[in-house]
């Protein structure tokens, strides 16, 4: 198990505090072993709770998270990415990750594949797409479905076997979800982002925030760019409009609202970031998650 994912766990746990989490649910770990079974090519183990947390694990099959309603925070080794709804995450084989959701609504789908041989080369890569009608329907089809299929299961055996065939042709290209970032190990820069969550409203220029945490701003830009490998207005960036998705799914404030409630001092300037970021206006996506169409 990766030391580096394991002190992430730590950190991130140590964030918690700034939004209120409420009861989670820790994911049942006894269905691990089962997915390791020499004959279990497909494995479905569904959470239909809201609020969930898994340990941090690894398995030699890969992973299919579905994320219906809500958003999911999958961290991985150095990257935390933000699955919302609507979605669906591609975790490869022997990739070590755990999964946290605050969501009251979210139903989290797991599909387990063994690897084939010569298999697309889009099952090696881990990313998060959006999915189209037909996967999505495919999806919930299964969502009394659960334990080990195996070819003496006939049609659910065939189902998956056609669901998994699908992945790279159905997924939707055009809405594939990118906000992800490294997450922080430096101990200043996890402050940094406690502060950020908790006075998402505010400006939050470089400027201030160095200013707030006694530095020079040269510096505070140095730690960025040398720990995360991205700019402070970058990190600022995804974590306003990953928190603006939160926001939307909750259904109770309009865009004005939001945009002004993660930090933007119109809905135009909003508007336009979470476009370019996203590929999409925030009113179509906000529809995208409600499943308005």
């Amino acid at each position: 198990m990766s030391d580096t994912i394991c002190e992430n766990r730590k950190r991130f746990v140590d964030l918690r505090h700034f939004e209120n989490y409420g009861y989670l649910y820790l994911m049942n770990d006894s269905h691990f072993k089962a997915v390791e079974d020499e004959d279990a090519e497909f494995y479905v183990y569904h959470v239909l709770t809201g609020n969930i947390t898994t340990d941090i694990h690894y398995h030699s099959s890969a992973q299919l998270v579905y994320a219906e309603g809500g958003i999911v925070h999958v961290f991985t080794d150095l990257k935390h990415w933000y699955l919302p709804a609507r979605c669906f995450m591609w975790i490869p084989a022997g990739t070590p990750h755990y999964l946290f959701s605050t969501s009251p609504k979210v139903d989290l789908y797991n599909f387990y594949f063994k690897k084939e041989v010569d298999e697309n080369g889009f099952f090696d890569e881990i990313n998060i797409y959006s999915v189209n009608e037909l996967l999505r329907e495919m999806i919930l089809y299964t969502k009394d479905w659960n334990g080990k299929i195996t070819i003496n299961d006939g049609a659910k055996y065939y189902f998956l076997k056609a669901l998994k065939g699908v992945l790279p042709e159905k997924r939707d290209k055009k809405l594939a979800f990118p906000v992800q970032h490294p997450f922080p190990k430096d101990e200043t820069l996890l402050k940094i982002a406690r502060y950020i969550h908790a006075n998402m409203e505010k400006p939050l220029t470089i400027e201030s925030t160095a200013k707030e945490f006694g530095m020079s701003t040269r510096t505070l830009s140095r730690k960025f760019k040398e720990i995360l490998g991205m700019n402070y207005v970058r990190f600022l960036r995804a974590l306003r409009i990953t928190r603006s998705l939160e926001l939307m799914l909750e259904g109770k404030y309009n865009m004005y609202e939001i945009a002004m409630m993660v930090g933007y001092n119109s809905l135009s300037s909003f508007s336009n970031i979470f476009k370019k970021i996203i590929g999409v206006a925030p009113t179509e996506y906000q529809q995208k998650l409600r499943g308005d169409r």
